[in-house]
């Protein structure tokens, strides 16, 4: 028998069941039978505090979204300098996925996307807010003068982002046998490396 717990407690815990067995199962298989035989509950017992799956999937992306946004504003806060800052909000990412595996396979799941349009729009405002905090950082590097003009800062935000995507689907795909951080944020520095101007790497 569940042991009793708060309302708010249980939906805290169903949603970790759903981020766990979304990566175990995978999230277009996932059944609310599967979550609730992992609480302890009966799938009844889940429609209580759910009254749909979508409800539940919006309750996942929405944990999803306060997560993220808490890492980005610590980022960004315990940083002094604008490419300190962009590293990491690079490494903030990654460190999210490393932590919740399943992350990614949400965010680009077709099937969950288009039977949930509340569930897209979370994902995609979170998309949006990640970028434009890769935006002001990039900026910042452009009017500090280390960064080729030439190149907008929105490009560059889009190039960091998909690396991002690259490397988390390498590591999955890689049975996760590389430290998907490290790997990261390697390929983070080489990819600035690359958009350096080129008098300061000369100088350098």
């Amino acid at each position: 028998m569940a042991a009793r717990q708060s309302a708010e407690d249980r939906k805290a815990q169903i949603v970790a069941e759903m981020l766990r067995l979304a990566d175990e199962i995978g999230p277009d298989r996932l059944s609310t039978t599967d979550v609730a035989r992992a609480v302890g509950l009966s799938q009844p017992a889940i429609f209580r505090h759910f009254p749909t799956k979508g409800a539940l999937w919006l309750a996942v992306a929405e944990d999803i979204a306060a997560r993220l946004t808490e890492r980005w504003q610590a980022a960004a806060a315990g940083a002094s300098a604008p490419h300190d800052t962009l590293r990491a909000l690079i490494g903030a990412q990654l460190t999210a996925i490393a932590e919740t595996p399943a992350l990614p396979s949400i965010l680009f799941s077709r099937e969950l996307q288009v039977d949930n349009p509340p569930l897209r729009d979370v994902f995609r405002t979170l998309l949006g807010t990640f970028e434009a905090h890769l935006v002001a950082a990039i900026a910042a590097l452009h009017d500090d003068g280390r960064l080729r003009r030439e190149v907008k800062a929105a490009d560059v935000a889009m190039l960091l982002t998909a690396l991002i995507q690259g490397v988390a689907i390498r590591w999955t795909l890689g049975a996760r046998g590389f430290p998907l951080v490290e790997e990261g944020l390697r390929l983070f520095d080489v990819q600035m490396a690359l958009l350096t101007r080129q008098e300061e790497t000369n100088n350098g």
